[in-house]
């Protein structure tokens, strides 16, 4: 899986990655179903440090497509509840088998 952190690249993840990004990304969730602006922001912090120091970087000249997108931390509560609906930031996608 592909997830490009806004404004800084792609890094590809491993399956156990996701599965905790997942985790996060519900955090994230509920912290802006709970008007949690702070919250949320953290969370989203944690994703991209998660993302960007377990991952692999992908050189900038690499086109693949990304299969998750995690937003600037600024981001504004608004902003969040569009992102955020249907399956979240990291899509639960089926695992290999």
């Amino acid at each position: 899986m592909i997830v490009r952190v806004m404004g800084e690249g792609q890094w590809r993840i491993s399956e156990d990655l996701r599965q905790r990004l997942n985790a996060l990304d519900d955090e994230v969730g509920k912290a802006v179903e709970a008007g949690d602006e702070a919250t949320m922001r953290a969370k989203l912090r944690q994703l991209a440090e998660l993302v960007k120091g377990e991952g692999e970087r992908l050189g900038d000249d690499d086109l693949s497509p990304s299969d998750a997108i995690v937003p600037p931390e600024d981001l504004t509560l608004d902003e969040a509840r569009e992102l955020l609906e249907g399956e979240g930031l990291i899509p639960d996608l089926p695992v290999a088998q």
